[in-house]
C-alpha cells in the first residue's frame, strides 16, 4: 500500500483490491450493511439473527458467532475495522479506506455483485489457507 503524493488517498495493489472484492461478494452480507458502516459503526447485534434480515443487512439469519467469524475475515482482508472506545475494542464495525473505495465503485448497484464459481473457489482457498492481504 502506497500513498499518492497528490492526495491523501491510498493506492492499493490491484491484487489486494481484487481479493477484497471477492471476499465481499462471497460474504453473506448485503450492500446496505456496508453503506451503513460507511456512515456509522454497526453493532454485531444488529447484523445477527432475525434483526439482520429485518434491517436488510444479511441474506440469511446467522448467529452472532457466525457473523463475527465472517466480519473478522473481512477485517483480515482489509475491508473493515473494529470500533474502539475508552474501554478497548467494541462489538461494532466500520469500513476501512479500502472498504470505502470498493463501496464507492459499487454505489450505483442495488446489491453486491454475485461471485463467479472461480471467485468462490479462490475465496474458499484463501480462507482455508488464511491468506488475507
Amino acid at each position: 500500500m502506497t500513498t499518492d503524493s497528490s492526495s491523501t488517498a491510498f493506492a492499493y495493489a490491484p491484487k489486494t483490491v481484487r481479493r477484497a472484492k471477492i471476499a465481499l461478494s462471497c460474504s453473506p452480507f448485503r450492500l446496505k450493511l456496508f453503506q451503513q458502516m460507511r456512515n456509522q459503526s454497526v453493532p454485531i447485534q444488529q447484523i445477527a439473527e432475525e434483526t439482520g434480515i429485518k434491517l436488510g443487512y444479511v441474506k440469511e439469519a446467522l448467529s452472532e458467532s457466525r457473523i463475527e467469524d465472517k466480519l473478522v475475515w473481512l477485517i483480515n482482508v482489509g475491508l473493515l475495522r473494529r470500533e474502539v472506545d475508552g474501554q478497548g475494542l467494541t462489538d461494532s464495525f466500520r469500513l476501512t479506506p479500502l472498504g470505502r473505495k470498493i463501496l464507492a465503485e459499487w454505489e450505483s448497484k442495488t446489491e453486491i455483485p454475485a461471485p463467479t464459481l472461480v471467485n468462490r473457489l479462490s475465496h474458499w482457498l484463501n480462507r482455508w489457507l488464511k491468506l488475507s492481504l
